[in-house]
C-alpha cells in the first residue's frame, strides 16, 4: 500500500508539473514585462496544419495582446468603428470562448487611424480580476469568474488623435497607465480595487513644440527597483520621467527627443533602455540620478535601424531588436555597439519573445521567424506561416505559444 501511494504521488506530480511551473502571462510582454519566458519546449515549427492545439476566430478589430491566468486567456476587442468595446475570455485547453462581454458602448468614438485599433492597449489580469483599458474611452475592472463589471472610469480626458496604445500595469494596489495624447499628457494611478484616483501627474517638462501630434506617445510604463529605490519608468514624447510609483513624485528625467514612444522600457545591467521614433532613438540611461540627468546619465545611444513600435529583448549581455521593416540587430547591452545586423524583411509591430535560446519574431503579414539568440551572427532556425499576420505581441502558456493574428487566436504547441 505504501509503495502504491508513493507511485501514485510520483505520477500525480509528474502530471501536474507543467501546470504548477507554468507562468501566468499576466500583462503586456509577460510576467516581467520583458518578453522573457522560462519555457524549455516552445514549438519552433508550426503552421495551419502542424503543431496546433486549436484555432479560434475572434471578432472585431484589435491589436491588444492576450493575457493569461490559470486556464483563462483574456483579450480585448472592438468593432472597427469603435462603438462597442469588448472583453473576451478563451479557455486555454479547448479554445472555446467562455466570456464575450460588451464593456462599453461608445456613441461617438474619437478618430482612430486605420493602422491602429480601438482596442490596442493590452489588459492586465490577476487572480479573480481583469483590468481592461481603451484609452480615454474607458477603463474597467471585471470579475474573471463570471465577467461581472466591478467598476468603470470614463472621465479621464485625452485626445489620442490616432487611437489609444498605452497598456496599464498593476503595482501593489495600483493600476497605472499613461495618457499621452494630442491635447493632454499625464500619468494616473487608480486604486485597482475601487477605481478611485490615487494620484495623477501632468507631464511637467517643456515639450518645446506647440504641435500636439509631436506630443503623443503609446508607451507602457515599467516599475523597477534600483539600489533600493522604487521607480516608475514612464517614457513619453521628448523625454522619459522616473516617478515614485506610490505617490507620483518626479525623481529624474532625461531629454532624448522623439515622439510616438511605444516600446516598453527594459531594465538590465544597471541601466534603463529606451526607444523612440526620432531623437536619440535608442539609449541606455543610468537610473540613479535626481532631476535632469540628460547631461550626466546617458551611457550610450544607437540610431541605426531602430524600431518605433516593437520592444527589444535582452539575453545575457546582448540586446536583440527588430525594426518596423524587419531589420534585426544585436547590440552589446553594456556599450550599445552592434555585433551584427541582418535585413530579414517584412513589417513588424509585435514585440519579440525569448525562450530557451530562441527569439520569436512575428510579422504583420507573416512569416513568424524563429532565430537563435546568438550574439555572433544571425541564425534562422525556422520560418513559419499562419493564414493572417500578427499585430499583437503573443503570450506563452506552459510550453505553448498563444498567438493572436488579425483574425484568430491560436495555441501552437503540444
Amino acid at each position: 500500500m505504501q509503495i502504491f501511494r508513493i507511485s501514485f504521488l510520483v505520477l500525480l506530480l509528474t502530471t501536474l508539473t507543467p501546470y504548477l511551473s507554468a507562468e501566468n502571462w499576466n500583462q503586456f510582454r509577460g510576467p516581467s514585462g520583458d518578453g522573457q519566458s522560462s519555457s524549455k519546449s516552445l514549438p519552433t515549427e508550426f503552421s495551419e496544419t502542424k503543431n496546433l492545439t486549436w484555432k479560434t476566430a475572434i471578432h472585431g478589430k484589435a491589436w491588444s495582446s492576450p493575457v493569461i491566468w490559470g486556464e483563462q486567456i483574456w483579450m480585448t476587442s472592438a468593432t472597427e468603428d469603435g462603438k462597442k468595446l469588448y472583453a473576451i475570455c478563451v479557455d486555454a485547453t479547448s479554445g472555446k470562448i467562455v466570456h464575450d462581454i460588451t464593456v462599453f458602448d461608445i456613441a461617438e468614438p474619437m478618430f482612430c487611424y486605420p493602422y491602429n485599433s480601438y482596442a490596442s492597449p493590452t489588459p492586465v489580469v490577476e487572480e479573480g480580476r481583469l483590468w481592461v483599458h481603451f484609452g480615454s474611452a474607458g477603463t474597467a475592472c471585471l470579475d474573471t469568474s463570471d465577467g461581472k463589471i466591478l467598476w468603470t472610469r470614463q472621465d479621464l480626458d485625452c485626445n489620442h488623435h490616432r487611437g489609444p496604445g498605452s497598456s496599464p500595469i498593476v503595482f501593489r494596489d495600483l493600476l497605472i497607465v499613461n495618457f499621452d495624447g494630442y491635447d493632454q499628457q499625464y500619468v494616473v494611478a487608480f486604486n485597482k480595487k475601487t477605481g478611485k484616483t490615487v494620484w495623477k501627474k501632468d507631464r511637467s517638462f517643456d515639450f518645446k513644440t506647440s504641435n500636439g501630434d509631436a506630443k503623443k506617445a503609446y508607451c507602457t510604463p515599467t516599475v523597477i527597483e534600483h539600489e533600493g529605490r522604487l521607480q516608475l519608468i514612464s517614457p513619453c514624447a521628448v523625454a522619459t520621467v522616473s516617478y515614485d510609483p506610490l505617490t507620483g513624485k518626479e525623481l529624474w528625467w532625461v531629454y532624448h527627443g522623439g515622439y510616438n514612444a511605444a516600446a516598453r522600457p527594459l531594465y538590465s545591467h544597471g541601466m534603463v533602455f529606451l526607444s523612440f521614433e526620432g531623437g536619440l532613438k535608442l539609449l541606455g540611461v543610468r537610473p540613479d540620478g535626481t532631476g535632469d540627468v540628460t547631461a550626466t546619465h546617458i551611457e550610450w545611444t544607437f540610431k541605426k535601424s531602430t524600431p518605433t513600435r516593437p520592444s527589444q529583448v535582452i539575453v545575457d549581455d546582448y540586446m536583440y531588436l527588430v525594426n518596423d521593416k524587419g531589420v534585426v540587430t544585436c547590440l552589446n547591452a553594456k556599450t550599445g555597439e552592434a555585433t551584427w545586423t541582418h535585413r530579414m524583411g517584412g513589417r513588424h509591430t509585435a514585440s519579440p519573445i525569448y525562450a530557451n535560446g530562441r527569439i520569436y519574431l512575428f510579422g504583420e503579414d507573416g512569416p513568424i521567424n524563429v532565430i537563435a539568440a546568438n550574439p555572433k551572427e544571425f541564425q534562422l532556425i525556422q520560418s513559419n506561416k499562419l493564414d493572417a499576420g500578427s499585430m499583437a505581441t503573443p503570450a506563452v502558456f506552459g510550453d505553448s505559444l498563444i498567438i493572436r493574428t488579425k483574425t484568430h487566436l491560436y495555441r501552437a504547441g503540444k
